[in-house]
């Protein structure tokens, strides 16, 4: 059982968003949550898989709530997906930054939440990959140093890694285009992960765009 915090200012959604996954078998609503440092408390006290996040909201926003979380080692096991009404918003990326596993648009469609939550608590890879890709690219394309002294860490190996996981890719999808099996590529993304510091894939791919590894698409 997949268990989920929601924390929202605006009741209204959470309702809906409660009777939306408490509708499935795999999923339940174990809190709620409306305000930042409510958030907090409650993610402590019950420990979800997923916290959704609302990136506005009263007492402390959404991003400096991920980052107390994220940096709580007994949280280690939550991973927060951001909530935000903008799809390419510099507070999302921001959000990445500061250890959201990613993130969902708030009119997204209910099945598309649903398979985002389950994503989410599986650690595997961020959530609308192709939306997320895009505004990673915008930010991270503004001149921000590379960060070579980092690269040095990683083997050739995990660098390839590094950039499949960075454009998107699964591991399946990596093991398939090195021609290895998935056990190996999620051997690779493990160790790399523990070598950059990375608390999870979506900040494995914010450190692919920021160190030239993944190159931003033009347009």
């Amino acid at each position: 059982m997949i268990r989920v915090l929601l924390a929202d200012d605006q009741a209204l959604i959470r309702a809906g968003f409660r009777a939306l996954i408490s509708a499935e078998d795999d999923l339940e609503v174990v809190a709620e949550a409306a305000d930042g440092e409510q958030t907090i408390a409650v993610a402590a006290r019950h420990k979800p898989d997923v916290a959704l996040v609302d990136i506005q909201m009263p007492r402390m926003d959404g991003i400096e709530a991920t980052r107390r979380i994220v940096a709580d080692p007994a949280l280690t096991a939550v991973h927060v997906v951001i909530l935000t009404n903008y799809g390419l918003d510099e507070h999302v990326y921001a959000a990445l930054r500061a250890g959201a596993a990613g993130f969902l648009v708030k009119d997204t469609e209910p099945s598309d939440l649903l398979h985002g939550i389950r994503v989410a608590a599986r650690g595997d890879a961020l959530l609308s990959p192709a939306i997320t890709r895009r505004l990673i690219a915008d930010y991270v394309s503004r001149p921000r140093g590379a960060e070579p002294e980092m690269l040095r860490l990683l083997t050739n190996r995990e660098r390839e890694v590094v950039a499949l996981a960075g454009k998107g890719l699964s591991n399946d999808e990596i093991a398939a285009r090195m021609v290895i099996s998935t056990a190996t590529a999620k051997t690779h993304v493990s160790r790399a992960m523990v070598k950059l510091g990375a608390r999870d894939r979506a900040q494995l791919v914010v450190f692919a765009y920021e160190s030239g590894l993944v190159t931003p698409a033009p347009g």
